[in-house]
């Protein structure tokens, strides 16, 4: 959805201004208190109404996709619009990624980028690029605003579209001629939004439903998803009080870590292609499958004609069209997953419905036989020498966080999937990943921006050293702004999930996985004036962990972990969910099927 304003007054202005000027107040009225930006030519004059003004922190970053990238971190760990601030042609070129791994989380993004003057567009001036044809597949709204009675509107309504409904990025393209001109400024409640977000209230009859399928069933799960994060707090502690009323198991996506306290004895963990052993097959074999806040995305259905056949499915969506689009569902229920839950627990309170353990008991039963399949197992050596396993050093890395506010992100591949299994989320908004996109790169941007929104907690970047390196000048960002993010690189000289897909899948032939000429990551970090630490054994881990935590300024930590390790389990693509990889640690004693998967 994109638009081009032009003409007509609306309201009554209360001063004439600079556009420019008009944009900073906008952003004050939304409660914006930090941007990420890099200055150019075209949002210049925005600069310079910048400079004159302190009450919005600007947080220079090195390349504008680390800038959306430190947007999400931002407003993912706050609940708030982040703010993207770059200038016109490759400026607003390099936030395409960005945006797009917005739009698949569903992060709610403003980003301004310059634009030449509007007198100059199409004629292929200087760093002019068409940045709202660029974005609209990327965006949930985009403008160019070619009049300057406009702007205020257009400055409100895209914080309007961005945080409502489900959530995501909105451009607003900015000519220099409207950032230079008069202009006049409309605080929020001058300004009626012509695009209109409506959040959903769910039908009563279809909540009654849900809720009679759910009292009749005796093999439920619920399955969960980051729009119970985006809803709030209350909404996650909502599905814990729904949760434990039912006395039902419970499975999160990767992107709703969190949303459950995994130390409870109803979390399955995560499900999908590397998901627990009992989280898939709670889904494959359920009855009643609630599904609240997630979208059946490929890497948690598997093959579809396999993806719970049996069940009866609820589905709860803040987007309509999200329902129905991969998974036919029994009951569909259209709105906020907030009140969704909020509505099922009054409609299973008003019948009078309460847990029944003796029915759910062979459900539970089948699930404990599931868990003790111990579908996450490793074998880590002892001695102080062995060879550091990935998912040890995670382990390690969790037990001595324990207490304190940590906030953790990721970049994309193995090391994603190990911190997914292996580091517990107690509360919502402290995991921070790309899931729909997959972006390596994610991962230390993000955490800045987690660092900015939380000056005093302890934020870390589990990565891959492939992964890393794509956003690694950031670096330098931390180091100017005081920011003390510590990257945890757990480094195999690999593409790891790449090299695994290769070695499964592709005969063992590693086409341009190894990589063989990374930095050395502790010289890299004190030449930009950072803590560098290395571990290359297991009696080493512990200690630079803790050097790590105690350390008040960005830290590398250079994990040398084993090179061999795969992740386990692991649903090939096209597979279903009874058809799972486990890892020889695991207790598995089973059948195989015909295509050589183990059946479980």
């Amino acid at each position: 959805m994109s638009e081009t304003v032009n003409p007509t007054r609306e309201t009554t202005s209360t001063m004439i201004t600079t556009g420019a000027d008009v944009v900073l107040r906008a952003l004050v009225d939304q409660g914006v208190e930090v941007v990420f930006g890099y200055p150019g030519g075209a949002v210049l004059p925005l600069y310079d109404a910048l400079f004159k003004r302190n009450d919005i922190r600007h947080i220079l970053v090195r390349h504008e996709q680390a800038a959306v990238h430190a947007a999400e971190g931002y407003a993912r760990s706050t609940g708030k619009v982040g703010v993207v601030l770059v200038t016109s042609g490759p400026g607003a070129t390099n936030t395409v990624t960005g945006l797009t791994d917005a739009l698949m989380d569903s992060v709610p993004v403003v980003c301004l980028t310059g634009q030449v003057p509007t007198s100059m567009i199409g004629n292929d001036a200087f760093q002019e690029a068409d940045t709202v044809g660029i974005t609209r597949p990327c965006t949930k709204h985009n403008y160019l605003v070619k009049e300057s009675d406009q702007l205020a509107r257009v400055m409100h309504e895209a914080f309007h579209v961005a945080r409502s409904g489900r959530p995501g990025p909105v451009v607003v393209d900015l000519p220099k001629d409207i950032l230079i001109g008069a202009a006049d400024y409309k605080a929020p409640d001058e300004v009626r939004p012509r695009a209109t977000v409506r959040t959903t209230t769910p039908d009563p009859r279809r909540i009654e439903e849900a809720v009679e399928l759910m009292a009749r069933a005796e093999r439920p799960v619920f399955y969960v998803g980051g729009g119970v994060i985006n809803a709030g707090d209350e909404a996650c502690a909502d599905l814990v009080a729904l949760v434990r009323e039912t006395g039902f198991p419970i499975t999160l996506t990767l992107m709703g870590l969190g949303a459950y306290p995994a130390s409870d004895p109803q979390f399955l963990q995560m499900l999908g292609m590397h998901g627990s052993v009992e989280a898939n097959r709670a889904m494959h074999d359920c009855d009643v499958m609630i599904g609240i806040g997630a979208r059946f995305d490929d890497r948690v259905t598997g093959r579809l004609d396999g993806f719970s056949p049996n069940s009866k499915k609820i589905h709860a969506d803040v987007d309509a069209s999200s329902i129905n689009k991969n998974v036919l569902v029994d009951v569909p229920l259209v709105g906020d997953a907030g009140a969704v839950i909020k509505a099922l627990a009054a409609c299973w309170r008003e019948k009078g419905c309460t847990a029944e353990p003796e029915k759910l008991a062979p459900w539970w039963r089948q699930i404990e036989a599931w868990r003790a399949l111990n579908g996450f197992a490793f074998r880590q050596e002892e001695g102080h020498d062995a060879v550091i396993k990935p998912q040890y050093a995670i382990q390690r890395l969790y037990e001595l966080t324990k207490g304190r506010e940590t906030f953790i992100s990721t970049e994309v591949g193995q090391h994603q999937m190990w911190a997914a299994q292996h580091f517990k989320f107690e509360r919502p908004m402290r995991w921070l990943t790309s899931g729909g996109l997959g972006t390596m790169g994610y991962g230390y941007p993000s955490a800045m921006g987690v660092q900015v929104a939380h000056p005093d907690a302890l934020v870390i970047d589990i990565a891959g050293d492939a992964s890393w390196v794509m956003n690694m000048q950031e670096l330098s960002t931390l180091m100017q702004f005081d920011l003390p993010v510590k990257a945890f690189i757990l480094n195999n000289s690999w593409m790891g999930m790449v090299k695994q897909w290769q070695e499964l899948f592709h005969g063992d032939r590693r086409s341009q996985s190894y990589v063989d000429s990374q930095p050395d990551f502790v010289k890299l970090a004190e030449a930009f004036g950072a803590v560098g630490l290395r571990a290359t054994k297991r009696g080493e881990v512990d200690d630079v962990i803790r050097a790590m935590i105690d350390t008040r300024r960005p830290v590398i930590v250079d994990m040398v972990v084993d090179p061999a390790e795969n992740v386990y389990p692991m649903i090939p693509a096209g597979a279903a969910h009874n058809e799972i990889h486990l890892a020889p640690e695991a207790g598995f004693s089973g059948a195989i099927s015909e295509t050589g998967m183990v059946l479980v």
